[in-house]
């Protein structure tokens, strides 16, 4: 039996390579949903990166599952199973603001949000990506606290997190995707 995980992805230059992230949960035991913030999904729509598996064809493909962004209709089906897991990657600096402040104005943000309060209380693991410029702003660290006391794992800094890059400087090739898998619940077969 898999374990349901939806990836929440924004709009920071990881994102065209959100096919590495995808496979590396498949690899490690996961059923993979894809939920873009508006912009990420503008980018995928607008500008896709066929070379990166960053088209809607493929990431539908790859995921097996429709790649959401906005909230559906009351009368519209959930087409997405139960997340048992969220992770936010690349995670802006704007998203991880609104999530802190527990803002649903999206459907990537609103399902962030409403996590905290579910009763099975799904994992929620966080990777940036913003720059050192954005980094020193109060909000950073007072948001990234409030998350992780809220119980949201985000990997910041260290050896396991991202490093805000030199604003203009932001290399995507580099994101620690491996981080963000590693710090998942681990899947164990039934």
């Amino acid at each position: 039996m898999s374990r349901t995980l939806y990836i929440v992805a924004c709009a920071a230059p990881p994102a065209r390579r959100i096919a590495i992230g995808i496979r590396a949960a498949q690899a490690a035991g996961w059923d993979t949903c894809l939920v873009l913030t508006p912009y990420a999904y503008r980018w995928l729509t607008e500008d896709p990166v066929p070379e990166l598996e960053f088209t809607l064809e493929a990431l539908t493909a790859l995921t097996g599952h429709p790649v959401r962004h906005q909230y559906k209709l009351p009368s519209e089906p959930d087409v997405l199973p139960p997340a048992d897991a969220l992770l936010a990657v690349p995670l802006t600096f704007n998203t991880m603001n609104k999530w802190a402040d527990g803002h649903s104005d999206t459907l990537a943000v609103g399902l962030l949000t409403e996590a905290f309060g579910l009763a099975h209380r799904p994992p929620v693991v966080a990777l940036p990506h913003w720059n050192a410029a954005q980094a020193v702003h109060p909000a950073v660290e007072r948001n990234v606290a409030a998350l992780r006391t809220a119980g949201a794992t985000v990997l910041l800094g260290g050896e396991d997190g991202f490093v805000p890059h030199p604003p203009g400087q932001g290399r995507p090739d580099t994101y620690p995707w491996p981080a963000a898998i590693a710090a998942l619940p681990a899947f164990t077969q039934s």
